[in-house]
């Protein structure tokens, strides 16, 4: 049984349900947030164990929302992204996203790269101390 919670920041309701229904299937814990607002205040509540996080939110540029996150969110977090230029993904890594997927996705690839991310922090946290 899995039961690691993540975040889903994206404001698109059939993104939204998809990746809802993807992730409890799998058995993942599912927070949603439809704005970059609701999204830092929900992962500052219940802090999940990874976000993904849309870039185009209507009230704020995702890349802001990465930056504001990573001021004290350490968790990983996956873009899930239409934007889909070269300087667009390597603006998002070098502010702190530990992956990018752009939009259209497969659903098995983001799950192998949630699984990877999360096993990444379990390993460190194992490790370190």
């Amino acid at each position: 049984m899995n039961k690691s919670s993540i975040l889903v920041i994206d404001d698109e309701p059939p993104i939204q349900k998809l990746l809802e229904i993807t992730l409890k299937s799998n058995d993942y814990k599912v927070q949603l947030a439809s704005n970059s607002k609701d999204g830092v205040i929900a992962a500052a509540i219940h802090p999940p164990d990874l976000i993904i996080l849309d870039l185009g939110l209507p009230d704020e540029d995702g890349q802001q929302t990465l930056l504001k996150l990573r001021e004290w969110y350490n968790n990983p977090i996956v873009i899930l992204s239409a934007r889909d230029t070269e300087s667009e993904i390597v603006q998002a890594l070098d502010n702190g996203a530990n992956d990018y997927l752009t939009k259209p996705f497969r659903a098995g690839e983001l799950l192998a790269r949630i699984r990877t991310a999360l096993r990444l922090v379990h390993t460190s946290e194992g490790s370190v101390k």
